[in-house]
């Protein structure tokens, strides 16, 4: 699926994000190159992600989020089906947490 928006622009956004070494270096990237909205919709996602991974029904997550249906559907559907990008994001997250 990734290879139809796959090119050379892409391809150097995804090492622009490998070539930051903070916290907040990631922050300023963010904010130069995306929207608030867009910004807080990719994290939104990303906790409906985990709120999913954690058994959590669509009206809990919903309430929780702030998140359309539409919205946790989309998401659970990438989580059953997609590229494993959000199982690989969370299950790294929860390592670094147990870490600390």
């Amino acid at each position: 699926m990734a290879d139809r928006w796959k090119d050379r622009l892409t391809d150097q956004l995804c090492r622009a994000f490998l070539a930051l070494e903070r916290e907040e270096e990631v922050y300023s990237f963010l904010e130069d190159v995306a929207t608030i909205g867009e910004i807080r919709a990719f994290a939104q996602r990303l906790e409906v992600a985990r709120l999913l991974s954690e058994g959590m029904t669509y009206p809990q997550i919903a309430q929780r989020t702030g998140a359309s249906t539409a919205t946790i559907s989309r998401v659970r559907k990438f989580l059953e089906y997609g590229a494993e990008g959000y199982k690989m994001v969370l299950e790294r997250l929860k390592r670094a947490s147990a870490d600390k």
